[in-house]
């Protein structure tokens, strides 16, 4: 079985560090930790393959980074995962969560959008919620801020001192996710 692994984020440099792109620096990590390249899909995304796991028990993953705006994530991915023929219950989304704390992640399956516009793409395009998401918490404003806003602002001074090892723990979580399942790894990340 081959698993779709999709970092959300927004294209282009003025994004890249913004709270917003949370998805795509996970991914990023995945890529550099199994020493993977970036290339060009036909299905306006960016992917990169690699095996995670040893051995027989090796599990099959494409990493994914849509072209398209947040609010436009659901065709691109789609297609992705038509053309490797991946079914919405082996693929993992990555995302920021205003609703959880700053350094804070919490895997599941299913559930609803609350309102962030990547996933309610994916669900929209896919006629289903029943895929894994890791939820990666980054907060909420402090004060009259508008939430929308703040997820495309680049994190403060504080969260980038901590932010290498969030982004990594969310690289684990997804490891853990496709080698030891949903149970195990929200016993050891949802914490």
């Amino acid at each position: 079985m081959v698993w779709l692994v999709v970092g959300l984020g927004n294209p282009g440099d003025e994004y890249s560090s913004t709270r917003h792109n949370i998805g795509h620096m996970v991914v990023d990590e995945l890529a550099n930790r199994y020493r993977v390249k970036w290339s060009a899909h036909k299905s306006r995304t960016e992917v990169a393959a690699l095996k995670i796991g040893l051995g027989v028990d090796a599990e099959s993953v494409i990493l994914g980074k849509s072209k398209s705006y947040m609010n436009e994530t659901g065709g691109p991915v789609k297609a992705l995962a038509a053309f490797y023929k991946i079914e919405p219950e082996y693929i993992i989304a990555i995302h920021d969560e205003l609703d959880i704390p700053f350094g804070a992640i919490r895997t599941k399956i299913a559930g609803g959008d609350n309102g962030h516009n990547g996933l309610k793409s994916l669900t929209s395009s896919f006629g289903t919620a029943e895929y894994f998401r890791v939820r990666m918490g980054i907060g909420r404003p402090i004060g009259p801020q508008d939430p929308g806003d703040f997820v495309l602002k680049n994190f403060a001074s504080a969260e980038k001192k901590a932010l290498e090892e969030f982004i990594g723990r969310g690289a684990d979580a997804v490891e853990s996710l496709i080698s030891l399942g949903l149970e195990r790894t929200q016993q050891d990340f949802n914490i």
